[in-house]
């Protein structure tokens, strides 16, 4: 029998890493505020920080971000760890129903939360390790519209220590076909445009009508009112040429 033991040896069985309990936070990730813009994309989502959720007693945990298509949901193991080909972004949701991602400490969920201060994250923001197998917890864009369920981990050791509420399902917006985009609006649209062509057309015409009769009346004052001076006489002297002969020539 093994030293100290009682109770019929059960109780070093209760501290093997795989019977330990993960805490159950009464918590579910929502998503921002409407008052942010760009809620929803094609290939991202916003979702609040998880602000005033973890107390310290988890100051040394990680805390991750899980995304899981809805049918891993039920069946979803904590103890995969992140960076597992089964949590790896590269393969989700293919290989991997799942995957975590967004990886902190619960300094950078400080609470409370300071006024005017954005408290969301960017889900599917990095473009640059969607493709990289060495960044298996890449927070990569999503590849469809969904839906997704998320929810917050926290490890400690690598150990689940406590988890949150899965959220409610969350839809992307989905991309519009180029061959289902209309080049013209709705009927009412076009109407007033057309309406819209002909009242410039007749303003046009009516300014250019007002403008050629501001010339015609202009240019008939001046004209009436034009006063021409008689050209003044010009007083020519005539001079008698007289002929002056050498006195010293001798006259015929």
């Amino acid at each position: 029998p093994l030293r100290g033991c009682t109770g019929g040896c059960l109780y070093p069985l209760l501290h093997l890493p795989w019977l330990l309990t993960t805490e159950e936070i009464p918590y579910t990730p929502v998503p921002a505020s409407s008052s942010l813009g760009g809620l929803t994309t094609t290939s991202t989502f916003l979702l609040e920080q998880p602000r005033c959720v973890f107390n310290n007693t988890y100051a040394n945990a990680i805390i991750w971000l899980v995304v899981a298509i809805p049918e891993a949901v039920p069946t979803f193991n904590n103890s995969v760890g992140p960076g597992t080909p089964e949590r790896a972004f590269q393969g989700f949701p293919t290989s991997a129903p799942a995957y975590m991602t967004l990886n902190t400490t619960l300094d950078n969920y400080p609470c409370p939360t300071s006024t005017g201060e954005i408290t969301v994250l960017r889900v599917g923001s990095e473009t640059s390790c969607a493709n990289d197998p060495t960044r298996p917890t890449c927070n990569g864009p999503l590849s469809s519209p969904g839906p997704y369920q998320v929810k917050f981990l926290a490890l400690e050791d690598s150990k689940p220590v406590a988890e949150t509420f899965w959220s409610k399902p969350i839809t992307l917006k989905k991309a519009k076909q180029l061959s289902s985009i209309s080049t013209m609006g709705d009927g009412h649209s076009a109407g007033m445009i057309a309406l819209t062509t002909i009242l410039s057309i007749l303003f046009a015409i009516l300014l250019a009508g007002l403008l050629a009769m501001l010339v015609f009346y202009g240019s008939d004052t001046c004209g009436g009112s034009s006063s021409f001076r008689k050209p003044e006489a010009v007083m020519v002297q005539r001079y008698n040429t007289h002929h002056v002969y050498d006195q010293t020539a001798p006259r015929l």
